[in-house]
């Protein structure tokens, strides 16, 4: 049995036992005691007999007093044996009551506290700091990306970093403070300082980031950290905010911490939490849109920029919301990641897209994008060959576009995708190329159909010599690799020209009109006689109405949720 599996055994025991041996201990000395107290009594008299023999004026000690007497002096050593173990046993049990009772209190890998012991030890430190007039703010910090981290390093090596991290706190920590581990890479501290002089705890705050700003193994290690104060008063007026108050509210601020492109403490603050709320109601509403079929495909043109002909659409997503109205996917895609839905969202949009385009011309194109997410799913080329099964369209008129950052994240994983998807005849481009600096041995080494230059380069090269330059760069390493070029943001007739002087390029941008949905799309192409021959005369009465692009949303919502695609 394990040490840990006796201790619990040990503190699980009814408090009888204790009680129980106490008493068997107590027994053990008494029958000592008095097996003493006749030795010392038959003794004497056995001793006076031998004396008496040994002088020739007696018969030698009695054989019934002799037999007493060893039976005593046996009793005598039983009792004291039987005592000196029944009280180590008693002083060995105290000892696991004592070790159970502090691991329970504390973390067993670090030797913080725990979240079970941190809340209780917490409020009473922070009622003893009231009472002296002073206050206490409670400190988050968390590793950024310890998942990736500690699957490359190991379990082993992970613990490691825990250990080191809680050793680093808690050199930074002055001798009052409480240091707790939550669980995984999660570390609170409780940090006393004067009311109205945070800049203590802004300064053991920026020290904690410091301390763990450093490489581990090809990987640089960072952190987040959120604070909250303790003199805050509870919405109910109440009084002070307890330690579970607190540490809620330092969680939130590591939250919106975690998402600032640079690493640096967060104090709480209202904004934060109403925030943070309007996302918690996002993230549920997410989760009934799918099913509920609320997220629908919008169509933008791809054109051939030295004819402008047609040859095909991109699909975006967008989110037709009851609650919040219409919604771009700038918002609700890296929640849809986030929360791990993005799968779900990804096919059901994809399937509405093939029906939407098995009405078009033969000769146009579908173009969707995939979620880097969706790239770690080795069944994922399979789910897409079912959907074109299902929605008999053939792939050769579908391209999947891969955002340029996904590559690095499993190079080997991309390239059987990219080689499978392929080999069914679906076209792959490679999108916003320039953002993710790829390399030419990458491009070389996954067999892409085309490039697509970001949106970013192409607004901003008529007034940024760099950007122009880039997009030269990229027309002639499409050209040189013989892989077709698309460019996004074409917005304007200055852009189209200067595009049309690099080369031959596809194009898209709001030069040739906004996304649209599925029925002004199917108008568009009706109006060109760009429908397939038996879409003519398919009625589209019983589907569902589409929502205009100038559809705004809802007025309640933060500005920052506001953005459109």
């Amino acid at each position: 049995m394990s040490v840990i599996a006796k201790i619990q055994r040990a503190s699980s025991q009814p408090d009888a036992r204790p009680a129980r041996s106490a008493r068997n201990d107590m027994l053990a000395l008494a029958i000592a005691v008095t097996a003493t107290c006749m030795v010392a009594a038959i003794g004497g008299k056995a001793l006076s007999q031998v004396w008496a023999r040994a002088s020739g004026i007696g018969l030698g000690p009695d054989q019934l007093l002799t037999n007493a007497l060893l039976l005593n002096i046996a009793l005598v050593i039983f009792g004291w044996r039987r005592y000196q173990d029944l009280h180590g046993e008693v002083m060995a049990r105290r000892q696991a009551e004592d070790l159970a009772r502090q691991m329970e209190q504390s973390d067993p890998l670090t030797g913080c506290l725990n979240r079970h012991s941190f809340a209780p030890r917490a409020n009473q430190l922070l009622a003893s700091l009231r009472e002296r007039g002073e206050t206490a703010a409670l400190v988050m910090l968390d590793i950024n990306d310890f998942k990736v981290i500690n699957d490359k390093i190991g379990t082993a090596g992970g613990d490691l970093l825990l250990t080191d991290t809680a050793r680093r706190i808690e050199a930074l920590l002055p001798p009052e403070a409480l240091l707790a581990r939550l669980g995984g890479d999660e570390f609170a501290c409780v940090i006393p300082f004067a009311p109205g002089h945070p800049e203590r705890v802004d300064h053991i705050a920026d020290a904690m980031l410091a301390a763990m700003d450093r490489k581990l193994e090809n990987h640089r290690l960072s952190a987040s950290v959120g604070l909250a104060s303790g003199d805050r008063q509870n919405r109910l007026g109440n009084g002070p905010i307890d330690a579970n108050g607190l540490l809620h509210l330092a969680e939130v601020a590591l939250f919106h911490a975690k998402k600032q492109t640079r690493p640096a403490p967060l104090w709480f603050e209202e904004s934060l939490e109403t925030e943070l709320r309007y996302r918690c109601e996002l993230e549920l509403a997410i989760r009934e849109a799918i099913p509920a079929g609320e997220f629908v495909p919008y169509y933008e043109q791809q054109v051939d920029l030295a004819t402008g002909e047609v040859l095909g659409f991109e699909m975006l997503a967008r989110w037709h919301s009851p609650t919040f109205g219409l919604i771009g996917p700038d918002v609700f895609i890296p929640i849809a990641e986030e929360i791990g839905v993005i799968a779900d969202m990804s096919e059901s949009l994809i399937r509405q897209a093939l029906r939407d385009a098995r009405e078009w011309d033969p000769r146009l194109t579908l173009s969707v994008n995939i979620s880097p997410l969706q790239l770690r799913d080795p069944w994922f080329a399979q789910k897409l060959l079912k959907l074109l099964v299902e929605a008999q369209f053939p792939p050769q008129r579908l391209e999947v576009e891969i955002t340029e950052t996904s590559l690095h994240q499993n190079i080997a994983v991309v390239q059987a995708l990219v080689t499978s998807l392929r080999n069914q005849g679906i076209t792959i481009s490679l999108d916003d190329f320039g953002t993710g600096y790829s390399s030419f041995a990458q491009l070389r080494k996954l067999p892409f159909d085309r490039i697509k230059i970001d949106r970013s380069f192409v607004l901003a090269m008529q007034e940024d010599s760099d950007s122009r330059t880039i997009v030269e760069t990229i027309a002639l390493l499409g050209k040189g690799l013989g892989l077709p070029v698309t460019a996004e943001g074409v917005e304007s007739a200055e852009l189209l020209e200067s595009l049309q002087s690099l080369g031959s390029f596809k194009g898209q941008g709001y030069l040739y009109g906004k996304p649209q949905p599925a029925q002004a799309t199917r108008e568009f192409l009706a109006e060109r006689d760009l429908l397939a021959p038996h879409a003519h005369d398919v009625s589209l009465a019983g589907s569902r109405p589409d929502a205009p692009e100038s559809e705004s949303a809802d007025p309640v919502m933060p500005q920052e949720w506001r953005r459109t695609a």
